[in-house]
């Protein structure tokens, strides 16, 4: 479509479904960091590349809530918590499900992503209270095996299934600029929309090209196509949270203002996205002012 008939269509489908003035503010702290056995080619904490990524432990859970008070005090509704795991251990999930009682009793959102899931896991973490899980399917099902093969497409699909039946909202959407076509971009997000149902929260990364992974020389993708992509996103999925999120540090505060017409209307609101670096609070608070965005 001409752009300016996408952005028009997907603002209305934005308008119908929520306030185009208010944006959720999430933050992300990674949990555990470094040493993941998975081959993802845009990732620094796989133990098979050459970064600057340290393997660390699990953080302790006085940590972590520590962490998200301070989220909410700088006004995050959602704290989200990354592991580089393949999956989860059992000690590990008791630990993470204290971490998810702890910050649901601070009055947050949680979300946690943690890898691939076993039988009965997902349902611990429902118990705890969690009430997102991310999972993201990063890339079109046909370009997958391009970026990623210790695990597929279908395992990822396998965990989102397993994440929705034991009643837990889903948060899964991609990364652009991976190498792929806009073909897959548009099949990632038909992907996506097709799930039954579609995902309540939808993460849209712009690669951060991390130095040491097979994707370090990748190219950005435009600027345009990535507004489209999000405009896409929203007009196919026009109930769910559609969230700007790695590689917010490199976008001028006009293609944010950009993406937000479009459909956005979710970031994250922290200093540090798991490895990557993030836009500084204070620029946030300052595009809110001139937007005249809402935060939620």
């Amino acid at each position: 479509m001409p752009m300016m008939d996408l952005l028009f269509r997907a603002h209305q489908t934005h308008r119908e479904n929520f306030d185009p003035n208010a944006v959720q503010r999430c933050a992300l702290l990674s949990i555990k960091t470094g040493g993941c056995p998975e081959d993802c080619a845009y990732c620094t904490q796989s133990s098979r590349y050459t970064t600057d990524t340290e393997r660390e432990a699990l953080l302790q859970v006085e940590e972590v809530v520590a962490a998200a008070r301070a989220a909410k005090d700088k006004g995050a509704t959602r704290f989200c918590m990354g592991a580089a795991w393949r999956g989860p251990k059992e000690k590990q999930l008791e630990a993470v499900t204290q971490m998810i009682r702890e910050v649901k009793a601070l009055g947050m959102e949680t979300c946690v992503t943690l890898g691939m899931l076993k039988d009965g896991q997902a349902q611990k973490l429902k118990d705890a209270g969690l009430d997102y899980y991310n999972h993201n399917v990063d890339t079109d099902a046909e370009f997958y095996d391009r970026v990623i093969t210790t695990h597929t497409h279908a395992d990822r699909i396998d965990t989102i299934a397993q994440v929705r039946a034991a009643g837990i909202k889903v948060c899964s959407g991609g990364i652009l600029g991976l190498g792929e076509s806009r073909r897959n971009r548009a099949a990632m997000v038909a992907q996506l929309a097709n799930m039954n149902p579609p995902p309540e929260a939808v993460p849209i990364n712009n690669l951060v090209a991390m130095p040491g992974t097979p994707l370090a020389a990748a190219g950005k993708i435009d600027n345009f196509e990535f507004v489209r992509t999000i405009a896409a996103a929203r007009i196919a999925m026009p109930a769910s949270w559609v969230r700007l999120s790695a590689g917010r540090e490199a976008m001028s505060p006009e293609m944010q203002a950009m993406c937000f017409f479009a459909g956005a209307n979710s970031i994250f609101y922290c200093d540090k996205l798991l490895t990557a670096s993030n836009l500084d609070i204070n620029a946030d608070q300052a595009l809110f002012e001139n937007l005249g965005l809402r935060a939620i």
